[in-house]
């Protein structure tokens, strides 16, 4: 294969994925805009963790979109798309309570931290700045899943409906930003 075209085609990959992550974070933003709205009136001990959280997507929206600047690249289309899709999930599992909140999370950060596993794996050998901007934010990732996993109560009907409807939502939404 000739040299030039496997850059150019892994210059793409790597906007793409930036894009998409950038749209992907500011989604994770206002899905917690979401979850406090609500959590203010049913789950007030939760606030402060989902604050954290929604205070940890700001700072990855933020290292996406300082890549996408110095690449000269534009954001991803599905951007307000995401913000709206975000909302409306985080205000919906809200209202179904603390547990599915925390459902909520543990099935978006779960595909998260398998596509940041993929682009890591196909960023690594063609483009460090890339690779560097979403290893940036796999530990908080990871950590949103493990304390957010540790409220889901076992065994509950909605959370077993809930987690792969989550999950499926998240990865259209990623299906469809690598495609815009």
């Amino acid at each position: 294969m000739n040299p030039l075209h496997t850059c150019r085609k892994a210059e793409g990959f790597a906007e793409r994925v930036l894009k998409v992550n950038h749209a992907g974070e500011h989604g994770a933003v206002n899905i917690y805009a979401g979850q406090l709205l609500v959590a203010r009136l049913i789950a007030r001990d939760l606030i402060p963790e989902l604050t954290e959280f929604q205070s940890h997507e700001r700072r990855h929206r933020s290292i996406f979109e300082s890549e996408l600047l110095r690449r000269g690249v534009r954001r991803c289309r599905s951007f307000h798309l995401c913000g709206i899709g975000g909302f409306a999930l985080g205000f919906i599992s809200a209202l179904l309570g603390r547990s599915a909140i925390a459902v909520t999370t543990v099935a978006v950060e779960r595909v998260m931290l398998r596509h940041l596993e993929h682009q890591l794996k196909e960023l690594h050998p063609t483009d460090e700045a890339a690779a560097r901007a979403v290893m940036a934010i796999v530990d908080d990732e990871q950590q949103h899943h493990d304390l957010s996993a540790a409220h889901v109560r076992k065994g509950r009907l909605l959370d077993r409906i809930l987690s792969p409807v989550v999950e499926a939502s998240t990865e259209t939404v990623i299906w469809l930003g690598m495609r815009l």
